[in-house]
């Protein structure tokens, strides 16, 4: 992990990872990407900037504190960027009454006031987007269909729950366990037992039984940490092994991932990551120390003990580290704002961005 930088001149009584982390233990439901936004958001209504130019370093400093208080900054970093992104974006387009609010005659505060309400504004549709997904996602599990997915994706849970509300379909789901000591066992299990309340039948199988049931599977839905630019995911471990069996087995594979997952970034395989993982270790002796605690995070969510124990994702152990899936791999990427080819991915990037 990276030494964390100095803290900011404009906030000097604001700490912006202990907002970040009373925002995750204050909502279960709240995902890495978008706590990272309120965070900022937060640290905007406690700043004394008092130009753009302040503002925009006041960003990019607390961004950077924050991807330096965890182990994998992935997810955050996507949701981050976009966020920066897009006050840059608010500061440069005129107001309605077509006077832009950065001209000579503008007043800071009402700039301020902007900001803030554009970046509430944001907060709000991110967190929104898991229904918008859900919605979109229902339509592709159809009447007498086996699902497979992994992880504990809440994404994944809202659409299959959402499919589960439908009368005219009915399916199963075929639901990879992950091991005990992985920090978000607790997490798959808690979505298995909301699928049986609906009626929907759940198998549990840990990842070793996936190439005996691949041939009962119709197709394969997963979660990501970040959506990369080559239109390849980010995921839990196992990920990766998953496309491969499903692509040779002729199986689909959806990934169901916000927008504010989309990461510039570009591996070209499993050890071109920007984070370091504890997953190949080369030993003469045995190691005898316990193993890591256990959490119940959303995808990504950084330790909340400020300490070094394993969080899902984090790559701080072998149960809880990450793998790369190509492109070729996947069949279809589904957002909030519609399906995408992997092959969309860098256009929609480039929307973004540019």
């Amino acid at each position: 992990m990276a030494s964390t930088p100095h803290s900011d001149p404009t906030t000097p009584n604001f700490d912006i990872v202990a907002a970040y982390r009373t925002l995750l233990a204050s909502d279960p439901e709240m995902t890495m990407p978008v706590a990272a936004i309120e965070a900022l958001v937060e640290a905007l209504t406690h700043s004394t900037a008092n130009t753009t130019m302040e503002t925009l370093e006041l960003l990019e400093c607390q961004t950077e504190i924050l991807k330096a208080s965890i182990p994998n900054p992935i997810s955050l970093s996507a949701g981050t960027d976009l966020f920066q992104r897009y006050i840059i974006t608010t500061l440069n387009q005129p107001s309605r009454t077509g006077v832009n609010i950065l001209g000579p005659s503008g007043d800071f505060r009402a700039i301020r006031n902007h900001l803030l309400s554009n970046g509430r504004l944001f907060v709000e549709r991110a967190k929104a987007s898991r229904e918008k997904i859900a919605s979109f996602g229902r339509h592709f599990v159809r009447d007498g269909v086996t699902v497979l997915t992994n992880g504990g994706s809440r994404v994944v849970g809202a659409l299959l729950h959402s499919a589960a509300e439908s009368s005219f379909t009915r399916f199963r789901v075929i639901y990879v366990l992950p091991p005990p000591s992985s920090s978000d066992s607790k997490e798959g299990e808690k979505i298995v037992a909301g699928l049986r309340s609906r009626n929907i039948p759940v198998a549990t199988i840990p990842d070793s039984a996936v190439g005996y049931c691949i041939s009962k599977v119709d197709m394969v839905i997963v979660g990501a940490e970040g959506v990369v630019e080559n239109g390849g995911i980010i995921s839990r471990m196992g990920t990766y092994q998953l496309g491969l069996l499903a692509k040779s087995k002729g199986k689909p594979l959806y990934v169901v991932a916000e927008s504010h997952k989309f990461v510039r970034l570009y591996p070209l395989d499993q050890f071109d990551l920007p984070i370091e993982q504890m997953v190949l270790e080369f030993k003469v002796t045995d190691d005898k120390q316990g193993s890591a605690s256990e959490a119940t995070e959303d995808e990504g969510v950084a330790d909340m003990n400020g300490g070094v124990t394993s969080t899902k994702c984090s790559g701080v152990s072998a149960a809880d580290a990450v793998d790369f899936t190509p492109p070729d791999l996947i069949s279809g990427i589904i957002t909030e704002a519609g399906v995408l080819t992997p092959s969309a991915v860098s256009e929609e990037l480039i929307k973004i961005w540019f």
